[in-house]
């Protein structure tokens, strides 16, 4: 059984680009509590808090319950729900399952697998990060799930025929773009000839269709990286940059390098170069920035 290509092709709702991470959250979380102790059963009611936090931090900007993965990913065949009554889900009703004792588990066949072969857990983890969220953001998803996957383990999904393949020329292009500084606070240090702590950051992630294009790329610090991929920052009209009302920071540094950018207009690109596309800066207002922006700073 190929159980990558399982994690791969979960079933998911989907329409126009629409942000529904919540089985591959559930899985990487019991991917981690595995690694952590293989025979740990998963009892609603003990988690709903840790899926809770992490569909808050890492799902869509809406809110949502983690009872409907727990009971819908039985039907990918890679997870199982047991009762005080027996195998079955009791639905996606939240009292029903903390009521009737409603524990999740991997499924028995994958369990055997991953125990017969320890690197197919990581290999499997790296399927969800890489098809689910931002590169930016997997480490800090891996810490809150308890995960220690074997990150160095090749993909074994990308050299499949027919899988989409990242243009490797987009971070030169983007930077180049944006002259070598970051589009939100002009940050462009370097050591010799080469930037550091400079990326090319996807608007539309590429997870979910955004291309290798210069018109869905922005040259970031590492720091605003991080806040645009978490929805802290975003980009409204007129490609001014948008800060979340639900940032809060107090110290003197997070009102300079967050706070103050409210309703600044973005550095570059250079003249010559596409700027951002509209659909996907809709995009990221939609499925990545979080609540209302806060009012200008400028």
């Amino acid at each position: 059984m190929d159980w990558l290509d399982r994690a791969a092709k979960l079933r998911q709702w989907s329409r126009d680009g629409v942000r529904a991470p919540h089985k591959p959250l559930l899985l990487l979380y019991a991917l981690g509590r595995f690694q952590a102790d293989a025979d740990d059963a998963l009892r609603y009611s003990a988690v709903e808090a840790d899926l809770k936090q992490l569909l808050a931090e890492y799902g869509p900007a809406h809110g949502t319950t983690p009872a409907y993965p727990f009971h819908h990913l039985v039907s990918d065949g890679v997870w199982e729900v047991r009762t005080d009554h027996g195998v079955g889900s009791p639905g996606t009703g939240v009292r029903g399952l903390r009521a009737s004792g409603a524990t999740g588990r991997l499924a028995p066949d994958l369990r055997t697998a991953l125990r017969r072969e320890p690197s197919l857990l990581g290999r499997m983890a790296r399927v969800l990060l890489d098809l689910h969220f931002p590169p930016s953001l997997h480490q800090d998803l891996c810490d809150a799930v308890g995960l220690e996957p074997e990150l160095a383990e090749t993909d074994a999904l990308a050299a499949a025929p027919g899988r989409r393949q990242r243009d490797r020329r987009m971070r030169e292009l983007v930077l180049t773009a944006y002259e070598y500084q970051c589009a939100f606070c002009g940050y462009d240090g370097m050591i010799g000839t080469v930037p550091v702590g400079l990326e090319a950051a996807h608007v539309r992630w590429w997870a979910f269709d955004g291309p290798d294009d210069v018109d869905n790329g922005l040259c970031l610090c590492s720091l605003h990286h991080k806040l645009f991929d978490k929805g802290v920052l975003g980009i409204g009209d007129g490609h001014r940059i948008l800060v979340s009302q639900r940032f809060v920071g107090r110290s003197p540094s997070a009102r300079d390098h967050v706070t103050a950018l409210a309703g600044r207009p973005l550095i570059g690109p250079q003249p010559g170069a596409r700027p951002i596309a509209e659909a996907h800066r809709s995009w990221h207002t939609s499925q990545v920035f979080r609540g209302s922006p806060r009012p200008s700073a400028v």
